[in-house]
């Protein structure tokens, strides 16, 4: 199926896609401040700049959209469209994310990925988290 959009209104849109602060890691960082945890955010000098780092706990947790870093739902399909750009460069996403998790796993963290799609069951999301965060307390 061709794209809807014309190339500028595609590009528009996809320049204002973020990295940071996108609604899902919004909601984690609110909820896990609301549980009594506090966090740094995106520290470089760990792989990956997780969303989340809980330095004296030795734990990170990333925020990833389903789309871009190729989650196993609905929405982290590649796109039938133009498969020979988006199948290598998402793939590389779901690559780097797994290289980035053992470096952090070698060097003594503990490593929670969020999907944007879990976000929506806050319940879930909740014990999840505590779940995480609490072991070792």
């Amino acid at each position: 199926m061709a794209d809807k959009l014309t190339p500028e209104r595609r590009s528009a849109n996809m320049a204002k896609i973020r990295a940071k602060n996108t609604k899902p890691e919004m909601l984690v960082r609110r909820m896990v401040h609301g549980m009594g945890f506090r966090y740094r955010l995106h520290r470089k000098d760990l792989p990956g700049k997780p969303d989340l780092v809980f330095g004296p706990r030795r734990k990170v947790i990333f925020v990833h959209g389903c789309f871009w870093h190729l989650h196993d739902c609905r929405d982290g399909r590649i796109p039938s469209s133009r498969r020979d750009y988006w199948e290598p460069k998402l793939r590389r996403n779901a690559e780097r994310d797994a290289e980035q998790e053992a470096a952090l796993v070698a060097a003594g963290w503990q490593v929670l990925t969020v999907w944007e799609c879990e976000t929506k069951d806050l319940e879930a999301l909740e014990t999840r988290l505590a779940g995480f965060l609490r072991t070792g307390e």
